[in-house]
C-alpha cells in the first residue's frame, strides 16, 4: 500500500489532461488533477476542431453529451495574394461518417465538460494554481508536484501542461523547443446568426465548414489562417512562427496581420456585421516528430502537447485528437504500472509502447519532413498565391481580343519563376506529404 496522497497527480486540465484522470479514475485509482487556469478551458484556445476517432474511444456516446458546435462537412483550403483568393472547395458524404468526421469545438465549454467526466469518475480537481516544481525522491524519481507552499504526493505524476513546458524543461530536462518549431497563434471569435453562417459557406441546416488560408494572411511569411464556423459563431485567426518574428523577419507585427486579414477581401464578407466578443493567443508546436521528447520518466509520464504532439499539413490541423489519445494511453500506462507496484521508467514503458503502435506517433513519423519543407518553401507563402492570381486572371478574363490557347497564357506565368524550380519545390513537398 503506497503512503502516497494519490495515486495519480495530473497537472494541466487540457484535453490531454482531462482524460488521463477520467481513465485514471474510472479505473479505481485516485486521482489528482491541478490547474492552473480558475477554470478548465479559461487557459486554452484552439483553432477549434476535433477529429472524433480518439474520443470515442473513451467516451462512445459522446455525440449525445458533448458540447459540440458543428460537425465539419465541407473542407475548403485558400491562397491568398494582396487582392485575390483562389480556394478548393469540398464536400462528401464521407466526411460525416463515424470514425471520419469531426466536429467544431470551442475549448471553454468543451473542456469544462471533459472536466466533469473526471470529476463525476471520481477525480478530484484544484484550480487556479500553478504547479512551481516536480518532487523527487533521493534518486531521482517524480513522486509529486509542489504548487504554491503545498506538496502533495503521488505514485505517478502525468505532465499535460500544455506548449509552455516549463515542467519539461526544469524538472526533467527536456530541451525547450527550437523557435523554428513553435508558432503563435492569435484567434478572435465573431458572433453571427446560425442561419447567416449557414448562408455565407452554403451549408445544410447544422452542418460546419472548416477553412485554411495561406499567403497573404501572413504577408507572405511562414504560417497560415484558419476558419471554423461554431453553431452562432466563426473562429477566425491566423498562425506565424516565432522564429521569424524573433529573428526581425517580420516587419508586420502577428496583431496586425490579423487585423489585415480580417480586411482581407475573401475575409470581409464573411465576417461582415459580425460582434467580436472573444480574442486571445497561445503558442503551438509545429515542430511534428523532430520535437517530440523524451515522454516516459522515472515516476512521470507527458501527454499532449507537452509532448509536442500537434501536427500542421498545410491542408489539415490535428492536436485535439492526438491529445485524447495520448491522455488515455498515459493514464493506462499509469494504472497498469501502479498496479504492477513499478511506477519506475521500465514500468511507465507501456505508454511507449502504446504510443509507438497507435496512430499518433505513426503518423508524427510519416510526415516528420514536412516542417522543414515548409520552414524552407517561401515560394508556398509568397509567390505562389501571386502566380495562382495570374493564372485564373489569364483563365477567366475576357476582354474582346482574340484569345490564344491557355496552354501559351499559362506557361508563361509558371516560366518566369522558373518551370524545373517550381516542379522540383512540388515534387519536394509531395514526397514529405
Amino acid at each position: 500500500m503506497s503512503d502516497a496522497d494519490f495515486d495519480i497527480i495530473v497537472v494541466g486540465s487540457g484535453c490531454a489532461g482531462a482524460v488521463a484522470a477520467y481513465v485514471a479514475a474510472s479505473a479505481g485509482k485516485s486521482v489528482l488533477v491541478v490547474e492552473r487556469g480558475n477554470y478548465a478551458g479559461a487557459k486554452n484556445m484552439t483553432g477549434g476542431r476535433i477529429y472524433s476517432h480518439s474520443l470515442k474511444e473513451v467516451f462512445p456516446d459522446f455525440e449525445s453529451e458533448a458540447p459540440l458546435e458543428r460537425k465539419i462537412t465541407h473542407e475548403r483550403i485558400a491562397m491568398l495574394n494582396s487582392d485575390s483568393e483562389m480556394t478548393i472547395d469540398f464536400t462528401s458524404p464521407v466526411l460525416a461518417e463515424e470514425g471520419k468526421d469531426s466536429y467544431s469545438v470551442l475549448r471553454g465549454p468543451f473542456d469544462q465538460w471533459l472536466a466533469e467526466k473526471a470529476e463525476g469518475a471520481g477525480a478530484e480537481y484544484i484550480c487556479g494554481i500553478a504547479v512551481e516544481e516536480l518532487l523527487k525522491d533521493e534518486s531521482g524519481k517524480v513522486v509529486g508536484i509542489r504548487a504554491g507552499e503545498d506538496e502533495i504526493t503521488s505514485q505517478v505524476v502525468i505532465v499535460a501542461e500544455g506548449t509552455n513546458t516549463l515542467l519539461s524543461e526544469r524538472c526533467l530536462g527536456n530541451a525547450r523547443p527550437a523557435p523554428c518549431q513553435m508558432a503563435v497563434g492569435i484567434k478572435e471569435v465573431f458572433e453571427l446568426p446560425a442561419g447567416v453562417i449557414e448562408d455565407r459557406f452554403l451549408l445544410p441546416e447544422g452542418e460546419g465548414a472548416a477553412m485554411l488560408f495561406v499567403g497573404d494572411c501572413t504577408h507572405g511569411k511562414v504560417g497560415g489562417g484558419f476558419l471554423y464556423t461554431n453553431r452562432d459563431s466563426i473562429s477566425l485567426g491566423l498562425v506565424a512562427t516565432i522564429s521569424t518574428a524573433a529573428g526581425g523577419g517580420n516587419d508586420t507585427p502577428v496583431y496586425q496581420m490579423l487585423e489585415d486579414f480580417k480586411g482581407h477581401p475573401a475575409v470581409a464578407p464573411i465576417i461582415r456585421g459580425a460582434k467580436m466578443v472573444e480574442h486571445s493567443g497561445h503558442m503551438v508546436p509545429e515542430g511534428g516528430y523532430d520535437m517530440v521528447p523524451q515522454y516516459v520518466f522515472d515516476g512521470a509520464l507527458l501527454a499532449g502537447e507537452a509532448a509536442g504532439l500537434c501536427m500542421n499539413m498545410g491542408y489539415q490541423v490535428r492536436g485535439m485528437d492526438f491529445a485524447v489519445a495520448s491522455g488515455r494511453m498515459a493514464a493506462e500506462a499509469a494504472v497498469e504500472a501502479i498496479d504492477a507496484g513499478d511506477a519506475s521508467a521500465a514500468g511507465l514503458s507501456g505508454y511507449a509502447r502504446r504510443m509507438e503502435d497507435s496512430f499518433v506517433i505513426k503518423d508524427l513519423k510519416t510526415f516528420r519532413k514536412w516542417p522543414h519543407v515548409m520552414e524552407e518553401w517561401d515560394a508556398m507563402f509568397n509567390d505562389y498565391p501571386t502566380m495562382a492570381a495570374e493564372v485564373f486572371n489569364a483563365m477567366f478574363s475576357v476582354d474582346g481580343r482574340p484569345q490564344e490557347p491557355l496552354r501559351r497564357r499559362i506557361m508563361p506565368i509558371i516560366k518566369k519563376r522558373g518551370l524545373f524550380k517550381t516542379a522540383n519545390e512540388v515534387r519536394k513537398a509531395v514526397s514529405a506529404l
